[in-house]
């Protein structure tokens, strides 16, 4: 395991899995027109030991933009409820392989938990390696889930949630707003990167929320999420990677923001870079479903009409 990396393999996962400070999250969710329940599939089926991470209730509950970042102490509070201490190396994993985890990763390190890691390709990799897998789920495991998620509603509706051990610390050079980018749309300060399919990208497929345009925010530059690793899926090797964002016309010299659809896939591009040595890339979190809603005069749109 190495420190300055974004991941672990499935070999080191799998040699100290069940040591006290090694914590194991399951972080699986999917896009709404793919019809999965990430919760009923860990229910079914996970690494040994992991517990459930619900993105979609570990989050802001004062906004109708989906699974944004919640506040610092409803994510600690949420954190303390999973059991995870400040000292704990947290692991986290997908049943895709690099799709939803990386977030999670994100979350942690923008409450200042850097003791966190994405397992290698996921559970499609650990199944791979041949690696045990869970399909009873002990009781204690589905309490612990669902209580991080009512630690987070409790916040929100102003109760203090029962003995919060976790500490965090945010880390605002990793967050980025709405207003930060349209800040940044005028002085360009940073380079603006979308980790979605180029054809939402250049605002010819339709987007998967009912309702959003596709399109995106003037001046950025598509750098499609699958893009960092093969097929397996692995993360690829740092030279790979570099040589994707240099083909799309990024410098990787020049400061850089992640974007995407709504916050997910953009975190992908952000482990991506951190294998780069690039620590310090700023997620913009409520993405494309956030800037298209807002009026046009204000915050411009490149779509396939061309407005």
């Amino acid at each position: 395991m190495a420190q300055d990396d974004s991941v672990v393999s499935s070999q080191w996962l799998h040699e100290h899995l069940g040591q006290p400070d090694v914590k194991v999250l399951d972080a699986s969710w999917y896009m709404p027109v793919e019809n999965r329940d990430p919760w009923q599939e860990y229910q079914v089926a996970h690494i040994p030991g992991a517990l459930f991470f619900d993105i979609d209730g570990i989050l802001d509950r004062t906004t109708d933009l989906p699974h944004m970042l919640p506040s610092e102490g409803a994510f600690a509070a949420a954190v303390s409820a999973l059991d995870i201490k400040n000292h704990d190396k947290v692991i986290v994993y997908d049943g895709k392989g690099f799709f939803s985890a990386p977030r999670v990763w994100w979350m942690f390190r923008v409450y200042g938990h850097n003791k966190v890691w994405v397992l290698d390709g996921g559970l499609p990799q650990w199944r791979a390696s041949g690696f045990d897998i869970e399909s009873s789920c002990p009781g204690d495991a589905i309490l612990k889930s669902k209580a991080a998620n009512s630690a987070v509603e409790m916040i929100y509706n102003g109760q203090l949630a029962n003995s919060v051990t976790f500490q965090t610390e945010f880390q605002p050079q990793l967050f980025w707003t709405l207003e930060k980018v349209k800040h940044n749309v005028a002085a360009q300060t940073h380079q603006q990167v979308d980790a979605r399919p180029k054809g939402r990208f250049d605002g010819v497929a339709p987007e998967p929320r009912k309702g959003v345009r596709s399109g995106h925010i003037p001046g950025t530059k598509c750098v499609p999420f699958p893009e960092m690793f093969d097929g397996a899926p692995m993360l690829l090797p740092a030279d790979e990677i570099r040589k994707k964002f240099k083909q799309a016309g990024i410098s990787l010299d020049r400061p850089i923001v992640v974007t995407c659809g709504s916050g997910v896939t953009a975190c992908i591009l952000a482990l991506g870079l951190y294998r780069l040595g690039k620590n310090d890339i700023p997620v913009y979190d409520g993405s494309w479903t956030e800037w298209e809603a807002q009026p046009d005069h204000d915050y411009p749109k490149v779509t396939s009409t061309g407005s």
